[in-house]
């Protein structure tokens, strides 16, 4: 770390190298430096400009965490994966490589790189790389169709697509609807290299880097450095931007509530595409501790992950909670020692209940993809230790009270934004703001300056708030549907299935579901004389979007309307929902 005194210092590493620092351009804003480092065999040059030089202030950019950790712990590992295990200079280097790579080719700061890859070290090195050239990246949804894709890439105007090879025939599919993407890489992995689309390979692409260091500083902590899209209510996904502030802060948050330390192995079981994987894709790295990247998460590995590997964090949606307790294996398994986070969707008590026979450390978190993820938490209080097992699961599935970083900036509010009465029963909108809420909708304004209406961001959620300050979901303003910790827009399902030639009127609505809290459903009033049947429509919209979001029932008939003939939405949900206790659905055992 360089200081005032720094004008050139010259020192050797544990590792008997040679380093040269050399001090030029010095000006009030910024520090310019050459670091030389002669080895037995070459001599490379690394240039790097330091963010604002201030002794009493410094823009936060996530990029310090891996400057630090690969300083503090070069030979620690920091990326695992399979056979392969990076140290925190391995990994240090690699990103570089991916940053100096996408220089070359012409990305600038504010240029948008895209990348469709599952959560294996390519995925996380590109957290990293983009960002050290001050380039914003967006992380897609591998389970998107092929048009959803298409409109992400086009909508973000993203440069550079880096895709790994399970997904090249829909990139081959698409590629001639994508004007602005100048480069293609391919992440060769388990599927060998689709040869219809031109461009290198991701390793290929790295070994490409000019030998020397890249960094282009941010302009501002406020500038973006992702873009996250979500479903909207509209059923068009709306460019969520994280500016670097909120991102470092959100990571230092996980890192508080979550307890990580340099001891970490973190398990992969949450995409990084949801959220930048809640910023621990960051947090982790700031700590230096291990992240234990898995490609597909099923049980019988993650059990195996946990026993080989040492796990002690991983963060998922209740639905994977479900499947390893309801796995054959699990009465066998010990998760003592294993802090999970769970958020995505609300948990059934019942989930929690069982995670923590199995000796696991459950955390229940809330939050948004407008807010990097969480931006509440269920703190434990001391008062619950002598708590029944129910009574303390009933309490750990409430929503919580503001993270660490988050401050305050929670509510729960009427239609005239005043609070509503912390009574456990007055239902309002829960609205956040601070460090940790987004600046905006990308390319979106009249979106934007709704979801900020009264200086809070609107949720869309309906909350109660009890009167010790924590808050608990009820409802969904929103006509999302929360399915398995996916966001799934109503109108943007109805809009499909009323591209089919034999409906007349559809509304889609979010039902309760065993597994994974609710699911879509249809109520379709077909055009006279045709013939359609539920699989045909199933099958119809499965072909179209991402399955997930095609509904899994589908019911024929008049649908319910207002005078005016405006479908009421809320009697078919109200019909399916009678019995809940809630109207957003927490897993259960299945």
């Amino acid at each position: 770390r360089l200081n005032n005194r720094d004008l050139f210092r010259t020192h050797t590493d544990n590792k008997g190298d040679i380093i040269s620092y050399d001090l030029h351009n010095r000006t009030t804003k910024y520090i310019q430096y050459r670091l030389q480092v002669e080895r037995f065999d070459s001599t490379f040059v690394r240039e790097r400009t330091l963010m604002p030089d201030n002794v009493h202030y410094k823009d936060l950019n996530p990029i310090s965490f891996l400057d630090r950790s690969a300083s503090v712990y070069p030979d620690k590992p920091a990326v695992s994966y399979g056979d392969t295990v990076y140290s925190y200079s391995q990994f240090y280097d690699r990103v570089n490589s991916l940053a100096g790579s996408l220089k070359a080719e012409g990305v600038e700061r504010g240029d948008r790189v895209a990348f469709l890859v599952p959560n294996i070290p390519a995925m996380l090195e590109g957290h990293y790389g983009p960002l050290k050239i001050g380039a914003v990246l967006v992380a897609i949804n591998i389970r998107l169709s092929a048009r959803e894709i298409s409109y992400i890439l086009n909508h973000s105007g993203a440069k550079v697509l880096v895709f790994d090879s399970e997904f090249g025939d829909v990139i081959n599919n698409i590629k001639d609807e994508l004007p602005n993407v100048s480069r293609f890489v391919q992440v060769v992995d388990t599927v060998p290299k689709n040869t219809n689309i031109v461009g290198p390979e991701y390793e290929e692409f790295l070994a490409s880097a000019p030998e020397r260091e890249h960094r282009t500083p941010l302009e501002s902590e406020e500038d973006a450095i992702a873009i996250n899209y979500t479903s909207g209510t509209t059923g068009m996904p709306k460019g969520v931007q994280y500016h670097s502030r909120g991102a470092y802060l959100a990571a230092l948050g996980e890192v508080l509530e979550s307890g990580m330390t340099f001891r970490t192995n973190y398990l992969w079981t949450l995409p990084m595409f949801h959220c930048n994987g809640w910023c621990y894709t960051w947090g982790v790295t700031a700590v230096g501790g291990n992240h234990l990247c898995l490609r597909r998460v099923e049980p019988g590995e993650v059990y195996r992950q946990i026993r080989e590997e040492g796990v002690s964090h991983m963060c998922c949606a209740p639905t994977v909670l479900t499947s390893m307790y309801s796995s054959p294996d699990a009465e066998s398994q010990d998760l003592s020692g294993v802090t999970i986070m769970t958020a995505g969707a609300p948990p059934a008590p019942q989930v929690i209940r069982s995670m923590e026979q199995m000796g696991a450390e459950i955390l229940h978190a809330y939050g948004l993809t407008e807010t990097y993820g969480p931006h509440t938490i269920c703190a434990i209080q001391p008062s619950w230790d002598g708590l029944s097992p129910d009574e303390l699961a009933n309490l750990k599935a409430r929503q919580g009270v503001p993270f660490i970083v988050a401050d305050t900036g929670l509510r729960v509010v009427d239609s005239e934004m005043k609070d509503v009465a912390r009574d456990g029963s007055q239902m309002g909108e829960v609205v956040m703001r601070g460090n940790n809420v987004m600046s905006g909708y990308f390319s979106d304004e009249s979106a934007t300056s709704t979801a900020f209406e009264g200086d809070w961001f609107h949720s869309g959620d309906l909350a109660v708030w009890h009167d010790d300050g924590y808050i608990e979901l009820q409802d969904r303003a929103k006509d999302i549907i929360i399915s398995g910790g996916e966001n799934i827009s109503s109108q943007e399902v109805e809009k499909v299935i009323m591209e089919h030639e034999g409906v007349l009127e559809v509304s889609v609505v979010g039902v309760p579901d065993e597994r994974w809290g609710e699911v879509p459903k249809a109520f379709v009033m077909a055009r006279d004389g045709s013939v359609v049947t539920e699989n045909d429509l199933i099958q119809f919209t499965r072909d179209r979007i991402a399955h997930f979001k095609a509904p899994k029932y589908v019911e024929f008939g008049e649908l319910p309307k207002t005078a005016t003939g405006k479908i009421q939405k809320y009697v078919l949900r109200e019909k399916e929902w009678e019995g809940q206790e809630k109207r957003i659905q927490g897993s259960k055992l299945t």
